[in-house]
């Protein structure tokens, strides 16, 4: 009878320690939804009233190019992505012996985001045959734009673009969509051409 009781009294003891070590809570890291992207096409954007052309994504997640309601801004236009909540606002100004204003005011445009950024690279574009150049800008960190660009042919035409999410900026959650967007960009650059 004393080995029943001592046998139950440890079984008793060892089931409630076992019960007690699992009271060790550690919170899991916040998780994020997985973004299923899909193959890309691309369909080519020739528009009259435009002095360019480029070819641009044309799948589910990228739809359409809009017109901007912009005040002041007649070459403005929208590459947009609703399903994946962004944009990539498109401006075209022809230079009239102003090329270095609008340089400067672009350059100064992408830097006001250094105060959010943790850091700004700069990639270079030259295509001389088809007298395209350019600047890809990436801001990392969480900035309210990751990524803007310029090309120019130095001379007659400027084009810039600069891409935008309808969401709080979490730069670790936008990632995927910033990397496929990026690649977007990166093609659009490539195929870009001056009509005149």
């Amino acid at each position: 009878m004393r080995n029943i009781k001592g046998i139950l009294a440890l079984t008793l003891f060892a089931g409630m320690a076992l019960l007690s070590g699992c009271n060790d809570y550690q919170p899991r890291p916040r998780g994020y939804f997985r973004i299923d992207l899909p193959e890309k096409g691309y369909t080519t954007f020739n528009n009259s009233k435009y002095p360019f052309s480029f070819e641009y994504p044309d799948s589910m997640l990228c739809r359409y190019v809009e017109k901007a309601e912009r005040p002041g801004d007649k070459y403005g236009f929208n590459i947009a992505y609703p399903r994946l909540r962004s944009c990539i606002y498109c401006d075209y100004k022809p230079v009239e012996n102003n090329f270095r204003a609008i340089s400067e005011d672009f350059r100064n445009f992408v830097y006001k985001h250094a105060i959010k950024a943790d850091a700004i690279t700069e990639q270079p574009y030259e295509n001389p045959e088809k007298k395209v150049y350019g600047v890809m800008y990436e801001i990392k960190g969480n900035a309210a734009s990751q990524i803007q660009f310029v090309l120019t042919d130095s001379s007659k035409h400027y084009f810039r673009g600069a891409l935008y999410f309808s969401v709080s900026p979490n730069a670790d959650s936008l990632a995927p969509v910033t990397e496929y967007v990026k690649a977007d960009i990166v093609h659009m650059i490539e195929t870009f051409n001056w009509k005149k």
